[in-house]
């Protein structure tokens, strides 16, 4: 309010005196405009009549704000709200000496966007009760507004406002430490029990030379280099300095790149297995079969990671939780490169898993469908007046079915999908972390189950097993 630029007018503020009784546009760059009725501008000089009211609309970086970590209190911050700040740019909106609060017609700001977002939250800045200058980005009072090309905020006060666009979930330093303790805990776990699994895998081929399980060993051997290469990434994205990087961290982040790609490869795999063996159930001999499935399964990640390395896009990754000072080091694909990070990271770790996840679902709903009509079609369990055999049979089935469907699940993957459930709530951040850093335990889980059934007798006379049962852990008996 008391700067007085001299020559040239400064760049993105604007001052300039108005007429109390008028109403006023500013537009301090192009990109932002402010329109203040006269009602906000009388108040602002205290409803003296015939006085011009010193208006001044500047915009400011968003780096000069800072957060403060939520409260619990008494009184809660219900309308604080989280999120990036469009184009890191507030604007200030200042008119008068006096306070310009609750006013019957509101202000109005606008921001344009070009179609950059599909939406966004007006907010102003609220300083907390701390005397370090620290706040938070609130919505009271404002309401929001968009068209194809601007957000228009409407606001009963005067203050610092922007917009908040893509809002995220809000992370503590307490919930990141928490979350790191589950992922370390979790692949710890899964690294040595997926080679557990491994073995009673090779246990069981030996038994019985099945493809199923073949293709399950694939699977844990690429998901023990996952676990195993996430520990060691993280142990020695730790033990560099803050800005050094070396060779060692290039080469586990390609190779953890590498684990990630195998695994969602292999799941994949283990769908197209599912599909010959539940669709194309009389013609699926396929020559050099379990071949061209490790051409596939071990050839595909290693030609993208070999593109991505010859592209430099891997090194030491930096990953910075919102609301919280805590950050987090890996050697994964390097912050250097923004735009390469952007475009493979996308490509190979979210669009490729998407696809994955969604064709596994369908192979699941498949299965879930094929034993409901199975269990739909098979109603002869013997006399009608053994009623609590016949139920004691149901309840077995149904147990194993649930089972079943559990273990095939983990095996094809489909806990990645909840990873979509990171972007509605912390608890969808606590359920994703907990199932993916277990799944080495879950394929062990898998595996012993496997064994167990195929010890038992199969001419069990108590436990009659139904078609479904075996298509589901049996392969086909077709020749390499």
């Amino acid at each position: 309010m008391t700067c007085k630029p001299r020559g040239r007018s400064m760049t993105g503020i604007k001052q300039l005196k108005v007429d109390s009784l008028q109403e006023v546009d500013v537009r301090p760059t192009f990109e932002h405009r402010v329109h203040i009725p006269s009602a906000a501008l009388q108040e602002s000089i205290g409803n003296v009549p015939e006085v011009d009211a010193l208006v001044v609309a500047s915009v400011i970086n968003s780096s000069y704000f800072k957060l403060s970590p939520p409260q619990r209190s008494r009184t809660p911050q219900i309308h604080r709200r989280n999120g990036k700040v469009f184009r890191d740019s507030a604007v200030c909106v200042r008119a008068g000496n006096r306070a310009v609060e609750n006013l019957s017609q509101p202000i109005t700001l606008t921001f344009k966007h070009n179609k950059e977002v599909e939406s966004g939250t007006c907010v102003f800045w609220k300083e907390t009760s701390a005397k370090d200058g620290t706040g938070y980005w609130s919505n009271e009072g404002c309401d929001t507004n968009y068209t194809a090309h601007e957000f228009i905020c409407s606001c009963n006060h005067l203050s610092f406002f922007a917009v908040l666009v893509n809002p995220g979930i809000s992370v503590t330093k307490a919930d990141a430490n928490k979350l790191n303790y589950i992922t370390y805990i979790g692949s710890g776990l899964s690294a040595p029990f997926a080679l557990i699994s491994l073995f009673i895998y090779i246990y069981l081929h030996r038994r019985h030379p099945e493809k199923s399980i073949s293709l399950h060993m694939q699977l844990t051997v690429a998901m023990f280099c996952l676990h195993l290469t996430f520990l060691l990434s993280s142990l020695l994205a730790q033990l560099l300095k803050e800005k050094e990087d070396s060779s060692s961290c290039l080469v586990l982040g390609l190779v953890l790149h590498w684990s990630l790609l195998a695994t969602m490869t292999w799941s994949a795999l283990e769908g197209f297995h599912l599909y010959l063996l539940l669709i194309r159930v009389f013609n699926i001999y396929v020559r050099r079969y379990l071949l061209k499935l490790s051409l596939i399964g071990w050839g595909f990640p290693t030609l993208v990671a070999a593109v991505c390395g010859i592209s430099r896009v891997y090194g030491k990754y930096t990953l910075k939780y919102s609301n919280s000072n805590l950050t987090q080091h890996m050697c994964w694909m390097s912050n250097e490169s923004e735009q390469k990070l952007l475009v493979v990271s996308y490509i190979t770790t979210v669009a490729f898993p998407f696809l994955v996840v969604v064709f596994n679902a369908c192979m699941l709903g498949l299965v879930v469908f094929k034993m409901w009509e199975l269990r739909r079609g098979d109603r002869s369990f013997g006399s009608s007046s053994d009623w609590k055999k016949i139920n004691k049979e149901r309840k077995k089935r149904l147990w194993k079915d649930c089972v079943t469907v559990l273990g095939l699940s983990c095996v094809l993957g489909l806990p990645w999908g909840l990873a979509s459930t990171t972007y509605v709530s912390l608890a969808g951040i606590y359920i994703f972390t907990v199932l993916n850093s277990l799944q080495g335990l879950f394929i062990f889980l898998w595996s012993v189950a496997m064994a167990w059934s195929k010890s038992q007798p199969e001419n069990n006379s108590s436990i009659r097993e139904s078609s479904s049962q075996k298509m589901m852990t049996t392969s086909f008996n077709s020749r390499n």
